[in-house]
């Protein structure tokens, strides 16, 4: 397949890192990317170049865009982690084929993307494009943290921001395997639709006194896990009210509260732990034969329906630059660039 010399791509207009912390929304890309024309990328050895069908936008894009994510910017190359696309370029057997990967070198947001490629998961054919865009980040972050729940031991654990992509993922794991999730959000309304899918508990930081019903909770069921994406006073307070040996794991930084930490004694007499969990990290220090195990989990069960993609809205590339920040504000659902549309 001939490449042509130019595309299409929402390029970084910074490098490195910025001295913020405020979370993963935006009302403005401006400021922090622009739609050029640029070119395609040439691949170098191990790599692959792929013709990107669909790419999703994550939290963690967003903190990369601004600055505030684990790894430096580059101005002038494409933003965007994860995609599904063809590959069409590059020494592996896979050209032609549909692939989900994360994007090493040249990023998703854009209409062709690069990478290592010891990093393309092959699709089913039976996998619905925005199950295969999405199916790196989210998922593979839930069946590395679920791991972790069923290490424990314990039959229950606690989620926050419970009704994102995530939490849905980890409620549908934990119903399945008979380990109860304790779901805490922010809305009421969510409550009624985590239940149905499978929390035991759900919490409502807006309605009555959510220590108590937390504290409820914890006397029941007894969760030695907290799996955190939020990072906020209420998130604090929840793990100091959790049994002996509980452990802290936080992902995510939703809130740009920093908490205060007011019994740092339990973690001296009551064998309790805070810790954070990168899933970048976790590729490369868990066993590599898990990772294939957990993609073969991951298109299962999208394909059987035990975990379903709710989608907030799918934005032309042509359009995103105004268009993304308004599904990005919806209050459930994932967002994706369709750089064919």
């Amino acid at each position: 397949m001939t490449l042509p010399n130019q595309m299409r791509a929402l390029v970084q207009l910074h490098d490195g890192y910025a001295n913020t912390q405020t979370g993963p929304n935006v009302d403005d890309l401006a400021p922090f990317v622009a739609l050029r024309d640029i070119p395609v990328p040439t691949p170098g050895p191990g790599q692959a170049v792929i013709k990107v069908q669909l790419a999703a936008v994550n939290p963690s894009d967003i903190h990369f865009i601004k600055g505030e994510y684990g790894q430096p910017r580059v101005n002038g190359t494409p933003a965007g982690f994860e995609a599904v696309g063809e590959v069409v370029a590059g020494d592996t057997p896979l050209v032609g084929q549909r692939v989900s990967f994360f994007a090493s070198a040249s990023g998703t947001w854009a209409e062709y993307a690069m990478t290592d490629i010891s990093g393309l998961v092959p699709c089913r054919r039976d996998l619905s494009p925005v199950d295969a865009a999405g199916q790196l980040v989210n998922p593979l972050t839930a069946i590395a943290m679920f791991d972790i729940v069923q290490q424990s031991g314990a039959d229950s654990f606690v989620l926050n921001a419970a009704g994102s992509q995530l939490g849905k993922l980890l409620i549908a794991l934990g119903r399945d395997h008979k380990i109860a999730p304790i779901a805490v959000v922010r809305r009421a309304e969510q409550a009624d639709a985590l239940r149905t899918l499978g929390a035991a508990e759900v919490i409502v930081t807006g309605e009555g006194d959510p220590m108590d019903q937390a504290r409820a909770a914890f006397k029941k069921h007894k969760p030695r896990i907290l799996l955190d994406a939020v990072a906020d006073q209420f998130t604090a307070d929840l793990f100091f009210a959790m049994p002996n040996g509980a452990r802290w794991i936080n992902y995510g930084k939703l809130s740009t509260d920093a908490p205060k930490l007011a019994q740092m004694g339990q973690l001296i007499f009551q064998g309790k732990q805070i810790e954070g969990f990168w899933l970048t990290r976790w590729m490369k220090e868990v066993d590599p034969a898990r990772i294939p195990q957990a993609f073969a989990t991951i298109q299962e069960r999208f394909v059987t329906a035990d975990w379903v993609t709710d989608v907030a809205g799918i934005v032309p590339l042509s359009e995103a630059m105004t268009k993304l920040p308004q599904v990005l504000a919806q209050p459930d659902g994932k967002a994706f660039i369709d750089p064919t549309a």
